[in-house]
């Protein structure tokens, strides 16, 4: 196409590229904040980030490929077209949390494979802010070299500014925009952003009137969306760097009252007012009841990996156990536990620190290790390898026990398949305790296993769950037998497939 007075813009370069990087960072932001604003409805993992990275690489790719036919067209209608893809970017970013609250339960209800909904769901919110903020670049590109000597160079500093601005709202998502404003307040800051973009876009583009009067229109309505998002309810309880937190409040006996801690979409423990030492789900009543047999009734000193709702340091709190030490990485975990789960401060020795690093920064060695860390696909991978098992079993003593739950399919048993051979491969003795009935069909069962040098000295136990129930340790030839059929090898550092090897099951049982 050949060049012409009219095509060339009259901006500076470094206006340009000012704007490329703006659009660039915001769109970053975007993604960042869509990782923590999807996980309250379908939890964080690594399918949740493949979808989002790919759902939004494809709006990005849509909107390349617009923004590179809008280009060709003379430059002050390239960039009037930009600030009405701007206009559009903002207000399909200020309308995203409302169509994740409206979306949720139809996809949720009706696509109950976890990756189809998740894709599904992100695409619902995600895809056109993405598509809209991609148009800009080889637009803004084009303009950048029309007209201006040394064109060549002019195109490497947009790219460059892309580079530059997708680092800056990187590093701005995760370490200042949602830990200090939340995940709705920071898409109103992008709304404003963008709006801001679009309005420049049309200056540069000598903007008519009567576009200059849709385009104003076209602002507010983007400003209401987001008023609107800002005003609804909130879902989270407290939204910190890691975590979506929130408190249901549900009836127990007359006049107690018992309360669920749920991050994200996980419910992470359950407690009631009353009597802190009755544990009100299966994986409780097993961490404090086993390693207290264990023990023998003897006092010990134990090391808690994960927090939820403090329910087993509590009781052992209130037991006089010796020693509690707890690993919660999320201190707005344990402050929502002080607040709503009856938690009190001093109860335990609290370090906001990763596990496995508290592990290893001291060679403290406890009776009792407990590791309550593992929700459905949500497993944090460092923490069921062999490497991170042989930290654990030099940091216990002599008659030193470790538990650790585990959520998975009867009819699968994959997950509890890998945990077995690799916890064998540093312990003498591993066993593994659930609800002593017989699953029915392909059944969500919860189970302890317990890894030390000896054996328990009972197979089966009786314990309040609120209900007295029996739990019992899986016969060893029985275990052999399933490691065997799944051809279970051990997880490593270097290859741990937790979320794979636990199953694909429905997100909503």
């Amino acid at each position: 196409m050949e060049i012409t007075h009219h095509d060339a813009v009259k901006a500076p370069l470094w206006l340009l590229i000012l704007l490329q990087g703006a659009v660039s960072a915001a769109s970053l932001v975007v993604e960042i904040v869509a990782g923590r604003m999807i996980a309250p409805y379908v939890g964080m993992s690594l399918y949740t980030w493949t979808a989002i990275i790919a759902v939004v690489l494809a709006g990005f790719s849509v909107g390349h490929w617009w923004g590179g036919r809008i280009a060709a067209l003379p430059t002050p209608r390239a960039l009037r077209l930009a600030g009405w893809t701007m206009a559009g970017a903002a207000i399909s970013t200020a309308a995203a949390t409302l169509l994740l609250r409206e979306a949720s339960g139809p996809v949720l209800q009706t696509l109950t494979h976890p990756l189809a909904a998740i894709t599904t769901l992100t695409a619902a919110a995600f895809f056109l802010p993405s598509l809209f903020a991609g148009v800009p670049a080889p637009i803004l590109a084009v303009a950048a070299m029309r007209g201006r000597a040394q064109s060549e160079r002019a195109l490497g500093a947009m790219f460059a500014a892309g580079a530059v601005g997708a680092i800056a709202g990187t590093l701005l998502a995760g370490f200042l925009f949602v830990a200090w404003l939340g995940s709705v307040a920071t898409l109103a800051v992008i709304t404003a952003t963008y709006a801001l973009a679009a309005a420049l876009f049309f200056r540069l583009g000598d903007v008519r009137r009567g576009e200059a009067v849709a385009a104003s229109v076209g602002v507010v309505a983007a400003f209401a969306v987001g008023a609107a998002a800002l005003a609804a309810p909130r879902i989270c309880d407290r939204e910190s760097a890691y975590y979506c937190i929130r408190t249901v409040h549900l009836m127990g006996a007359p006049g107690e009252e018992i309360r669920l801690m749920v991050i994200d979409h996980l419910a992470h423990g359950l407690s009631g007012e009353a009597d802190p030492s009755l544990m009100l789900t299966d994986h409780g009543a097993m961490l404090d009841a086993l390693p207290r047999m264990r023990m023998g009734g003897a006092d010990f000193a134990a090391f808690v990996i994960g927090g939820g709702s403090y329910s087993v340091p509590r009781a052992w709190a209130e037991r006089g156990v010796r020693e509690v030490v707890v690993s919660e990485i999320d201190p707005e975990v344990t402050a929502q536990a002080v607040e709503d789960f009856w938690f009190a401060e001093g109860a335990a020795d609290v370090l906001h620190v990763d596990a496995r690093a508290a592990l290893q920064a001291s060679d403290r060695r406890y009776d009792v290790i407990v590791a309550d860390a593992f929700h459905d696909i949500a497993a944090p991978a460092h923490l069921v390898t062999e490497e991170f098992f042989r930290l654990v079993r030099s940091r216990l003593t002599d008659r030193g026990v470790f538990a650790v739950n585990l959520i998975d399919y009867t009819g699968r048993l994959d997950a509890l398949a890998a945990f077995v051979v690799t916890l064998r491969e540093v312990f003498p003795s591993v066993e593994v305790w659930t609800d002593a009935t017989p699953p029915a069909g392909n059944e969500r069962r919860i189970f302890v296993l317990l890894a030390s040098d000896t054996d328990s000295p009972v197979s089966a136990v009786d314990i309040r769950a609120p209900q007295v129930k029996r739990f019992a340790a899986l016969d060893a030839g029985f275990l052999d037998a399933i490691i065997a059929r799944k051809g279970a090898r051990k997880l490593t550092d270097d290859h741990a497939p937790i979320a794979r090897l636990m199953g694909l099951e429905p997100i909503i049982d």
